[in-house]
């Protein structure tokens, strides 16, 4: 049987959830992002708004998640050796902690990061060989 848990006994209060995430991208790929000089625009302003998106409709994309309050979030890119690593902070003042959204705010992000040079990472047969995302975590989960 599924069904959504009750939280209407918890207190609100203040939540905040951190995840981070890495997407694997050719070299081509980092410096074209670094240059803007990508064909559909500003990856990292895109993937920002498509991650904060994600954040506000996580109860219409994961099952029996709940409605909540999002009061901020934030998120920030660190370019690495192989690709780049994304970090999402969501807060919250509600009854259930937020880190499904974090985490799908997260995935969001680094999705769209994907589409956005996937012309540049096909190789010769239209496959990705090296491009992948990696190492998803939550890092921190926080009541108030």
């Amino acid at each position: 049987m599924t069904k959504m848990v009750d939280i209407g006994e918890k207190d609100q209060v203040k939540r905040k959830s951190r995840a981070t995430g890495f997407i694997k991208l050719e070299s081509k790929s980092i410096e074209k992002i670094k240059s803007d000089d990508v064909k559909k625009g500003d990856v990292l302003s895109v993937a920002q708004t498509a991650g904060i998106l994600a954040v506000k409709n996580t109860p219409n994309i994961i099952p029996l998640t709940h409605p909540i309050p999002i009061t901020g979030v934030d998120i920030e890119f660190e370019f690495e050796d192989e690709g780049i690593r994304a970090t999402i902070r969501v807060e919250s003042k509600g009854q259930t902690g937020v880190e499904m959204e974090a985490l799908t705010g997260l995935m969001s992000t680094l999705l769209t990061i994907w589409d956005m040079v996937k012309g540049y990472e096909k190789d010769e047969k239209g496959q990705y060989p090296d491009t992948r995302i990696e190492d998803i975590k939550v890092l921190e989960k926080v009541k108030e």
